[in-house]
């Protein structure tokens, strides 16, 4: 893999340098004007070409329409050098490379013959660029654009002041420094070298036929199984035939980096995901790179991430998981799936009431009123004011849009929330909460919520959450806990909040974990970036 990764960096730079020569040949072969000329030609060339986007048109104004990439001399040589060759690395960043089309811009390079020529190759280079940086380091694709469940705020810069820190830095380092500096990032731009070389030798070969799998089991689909093994990493060359404990072993690891079961059988769920080709895993490090350029560089040194595929959430602190807990998300359905943004916990409540959102009262618990007006003993029914309705009455001169009524759920064990809940406010009304639930935190795809994310091991979470600023942070819970009255408790220090879904996650260690698309948004996400023009080898025989 280093040898390959040192091949490409080459072929990048000599790509790159073939580039920056032709650029400086064509700009010493436009004829030469007197200098007053010279000047006013390219200006007006740039303010002209610039009109129509009004951030570079401002950033040259402001500059005096001094150029950036087409400058004479060493300078703009190696600004020239440094912007080519990072258009270069485009597809190693599973980016659209004709969006930076640079043999369009070599052949108007090629064609000046005037200083107006000239200006308006410069305007052209510097659109270029802030496509590239902003692509390279926010994202092809918005999000909101691809899925409704995609809220993620995107920082995207200002191409004012990309143009102007370019033009004030060391080109090559900049244009370096734009690509997500995350350890993931870098992990996952070496998974999907190592999968395009697993795909140009045919992939893993030929899948498993259907039918369980255990130990003590041989014949032909069990070499089908040991040779898709080897093939993906997880067994060592062998010729046995029979599947042994050698081969158990391997199916237990398989299992445990896609999120099944490890009992080392290979049932349906099992099969499923052996049989998944390359090409289809590098779909999913192409997104997973599109991912990580949304989110915000700066996570917290402090912050929960919760990645809904994987269905745990984590407490993460300086780089390091020092929590980890079950989690339960929303159902797969249209109104109930949960929402991917990022925000910030600034306070817990402890003994937590139940304000029923409105979408539930109407939708699900007014059809049992109307039926029953005792039904739902639990549920305080209120008014505008906060008085408790007299459920004689009935409900069934309502609809769902005329029903006037709040529904709450008073402290308790039995409680929708649990006992504790976690705030992080937001326009989506999405939190983190105890649930007196327990069952479903034993299944293994556990999509159950209403859109909010149920944790196994809430009474944990608060006590790391509170470690920071209470040094006996169990006993200051339950002293509150026992009181049993609903008290918001502030965290000292917010804490970020990141709602993420990967369905591609290296190991620190080394190697990939993989999950399924519950929601099915990277696979949208993936026909949105071929359509945007991001190169995807055919698929496997």
């Amino acid at each position: 893999m280093i040898h390959r990764a040192d091949t490409e960096t080459r072929r990048t730079r000599r790509r790159g340098a073939a580039f920056a020569a032709a650029l400086a040949t064509a700009l010493v072969c436009a004829p030469v004007a007197p200098a007053s000329a010279q000047v006013t030609a390219f200006k007006q060339a740039v303010a002209e070409t610039a009109a129509r986007q009004d951030a570079i048109a401002d950033h040259y104004r402001e500059n005096a329409y001094a150029p950036i990439w087409t400058a004479p001399g060493e300078d703009g040589r190696a600004r020239r050098e440094a912007l080519l060759n990072a258009f270069a690395t485009a597809p190693a960043h599973g980016l659209p490379a004709a969006r930076y089309d640079v043999q369009d811009v070599l052949a108007k390079l090629r064609a000046v013959q005037s200083e107006r020529d000239r200006g308006r190759v410069e305007v052209e280079l510097s659109r270029l660029f802030v496509r590239f940086a902003r692509d390279i380091g926010s994202g092809v694709l918005t999000p909101r654009d691809v899925d409704a469940g995609l809220v993620r705020d995107v920082d995207r810069r200002n191409p004012r002041d990309l143009l102007r820190e370019v033009s004030e830095s060391d080109p090559r380092l900049f244009l370096r420094d734009l690509m997500p500096t995350s350890p993931e990032y870098r992990r996952l731009l070496k998974e999907k070298m190592a999968l395009e070389r697993v795909v140009e030798r045919g992939g893993y070969g030929a899948p498993v036929p259907g039918g369980r799998l255990e130990r003590g089991d041989s014949g032909d689909r069990v070499v089908a199984l040991r040779n898709r093994l080897i093939a993906m990493g997880y067994l060592r060359r062998t010729a046995t035939a029979g599947f042994d404990v050698a081969m158990e072993e391997a199916v237990r690891t398989f299992q445990r980096d896609h999120g099944l079961s490890d009992d080392g059988v290979v049932g349906d769920s099992t099969l499923a995901a052996l049989n998944r080709t390359a090409v289809d895993r590098l779909g999913s490090v192409l997104v997973a790179l599109e991912r990580e350029r949304w989110l915000p560089r700066d996570r917290g040194k402090r912050h929960v991430w919760v990645n809904l595929t994987d269905f745990k959430a984590r407490l993460i602190d300086e780089g390091q998981i020092t929590f980890e807990t079950r989690s339960v998300i929303g159902k797969n359905q249209s109104d109930r799936r949960t929402p991917e943004f990022s925000d910030v916990m600034d306070h817990m409540v402890i003994n937590p009431s139940w304000y029923v959102p409105r979408s539930i009262v109407v939708n699900e618990y007014l059809p049992q009123l109307q039926r029953n007006p005792y039904a739902l003993s639990h549920m305080e029914i209120t008014d505008r004011r906060g008085r408790v309705v007299n459920r004689a009455q009935g409900f069934a001169q309502y609809t769902a849009s005329t029903f006037p009524f709040s529904m709450r759920q008073p402290p308790s064990n039995d409680n929708a929330l649990g006992l504790v809940k976690f705030m992080f406010p937001n326009r989506y009304n999405i939190y983190l909460h105890d649930t007196p639930a327990k069952s479903l935190f034993s299944r293994q795809e556990r999509d159950f919520s209403h859109g909010c994310i149920r944790l196994n091991d809430p009474f944990e979470f608060a006590y790391e959450l509170l470690s920071r600023q209470e040094a006996d942070p169990q006993s200051y819970f339950h002293r509150i806990l026992d009181t049993g009255r609903e008290t918001r408790v502030e965290l000292e220090t917010p804490v970020p909040v990141h709602l993420g879904y990967r369905t591609a996650i290296t190991k620190p260690t080394g190697g990939m974990e993989y999950r399924n698309d519950i929601y099915g948004r990277d696979a949208k996400i993936l026909a949105a970036l071929r359509a945007a023009g991001v190169a995807m080898p055919a698929g496997e025989s």
